[in-house]
């Protein structure tokens, strides 16, 4: 192979194979020698050679975490200090159900796209519930399926694997900055599609019909949350966002509101945050009449439930509180809906899925296609006018209307 330069290592035989050595620089500065091991001569020449490239290019590490170990501290370090507490939440489970227990025991350097390929593959046809023993952690009388022999065949949907895939693509995409690795495996992988065998959950969605029979419920009760409802199905705010709106992001007279802020619980705390989910969300939406006329009345209720609270109340500025002027639950909030779609005889939905009516009830308030773009948060006018497509009758018209009306009385 020739005479070598200094530093530049040498290739000998080393007990039953060869070794050699590279002299490389570390990612913390560091001059050492990396080694490259084989059983023959040219085996091992050819690992020394890719060694040189590697140190020709940058900074080369000698010492490679598991990937269990890694992704840990990547959560803790990288994740949980400068991403959103959401994010964090969402994150940690994907990597403690799925990512760790396959492909934890990896060497992070030695992962490879078919790795991860294959374990991706397996994803489809993997019973989350039997996997994950969800089961047997449940009380004897009211296990169902893999403790007692039976498989629900809870397979993680599409959007669960590209999300699993997606937290490993940028785990991975964060070694790569600190050079522990020199290319994203994750990346180079294909998304797998869902089993063939899972049911598709059919998703229920609200028409305006059965939207307004829901607020016109509201209005026979005089519901004191009406106009988080109405917020939330007119204007697609999420429950986050509608909990967490402050009066100063609201401007009446000049019917428009900000989307600055959410109130959400997470792992354990209730937390009203400055950010949002996109930076788009920080910017003003129109506020509807049937909009401004609920946040009058919200206005007139709030104040007689502070007088009646006297010095039990609470300032926060929260345009949404409970009697006592504090933050109002998610969890109650959601409770509080579902028995309302109960009462006022409409299909129970999430109050997420709320969001899916808002074009139509736009269309049914005769809001101009243009405002609805503003108000759906779409980048095009093709986006909103697919969407934007339900003829009211105008009986419906004329019913919404009324709830405007009665609340101008």
């Amino acid at each position: 192979m020739g005479k070598h330069s200094n530093g530049e290592g040498s290739v000998f035989p080393y007990k039953d194979g060869w070794a050699g050595y590279v002299w490389v620089t570390t990612p913390e500065g560091k001059r050492t020698r990396k080694w490259a091991y084989g059983k023959t001569r040219q085996e091992t020449h050819e690992k020394w050679l890719k060694l040189h490239e590697l140190a020709r290019k940058g900074p080369v590490p000698t010492k490679h975490p598991a990937l269990a170990a890694y992704l840990t501290r990547w959560l803790a370090e990288v994740i949980e200090p400068n991403r959103e507490p959401t994010t964090y939440v969402a994150y940690e489970p994907l990597v403690r159900l799925y990512i760790i227990p396959s492909l934890g025991k990896k060497r992070l350097d030695k992962l490879t796209v078919r790795d991860v390929q294959i374990w991706l593959n397996t994803l489809p046809t993997l019973c989350t519930c039997c996997d994950q023993k969800k089961d047997h952690r449940r009380l004897e009388n009211k296990r169902r399926c893999c403790a007692v022999g039976k498989c629900c065949k809870g397979y993680p949907s599409r959007s669960t694997i590209a999300s699993i895939r997606r937290v490993l693509r940028s785990a991975l995409g964060n070694a790569v900055r600190e050079e522990l690795i020199s290319k994203n495996v994750a990346a180079l992988t294909t998304l797998p599609a869902a089993s063939k065998t899972k049911k598709k959950r059919q998703r229920v969605v609200w028409g305006v019909d059965e939207a307004r029979r829901f607020l016109e419920h509201l209005r026979a009760i005089d519901d004191p949350l009406y106009a988080a409802y109405v917020l939330i199905l007119v204007l697609g705010l999420r429950r986050g966002e509608v909990l967490g709106l402050a009066w100063d992001c609201v401007d009446l007279g000049g019917e428009q509101l900000w989307i600055s802020r959410q109130l959400n619980r997470v792992r354990g705390q209730l937390l009203h945050r400055e950010t949002t989910k996109t930076d788009d969300s920080t910017t003003s939406l129109p506020l509807l009449g049937l909009c401004v006329t609920a946040l009058k009345h919200r206005q007139h209720v709030q104040e007689d439930t502070r007088k009646a609270a006297g010095k039990k109340w609470q300032d926060s500025d929260l345009v949404f509180t409970t009697r006592n002027g504090t933050p109002i639950e998610p969890r109650n909030f959601n409770r509080a809906f579902e028995a309302h779609c109960q009462r006022a005889g409409v299909p129970t939905i999430r109050v997420h899925d709320t969001r899916h009516t808002c074009a139509s009830l736009l269309a049914a308030l005769d809001v101009h296609p243009r405002v609805a773009m503003r108000v759906l948060r779409h980048s095009q006018i093709s986006m909103t006018m697919d969407v934007y497509t339900q003829i009211p009758s105008p009986e419906t018209r004329k019913a919404l209307d009324r709830l405007n009306a009665s609340l101008n009385g």
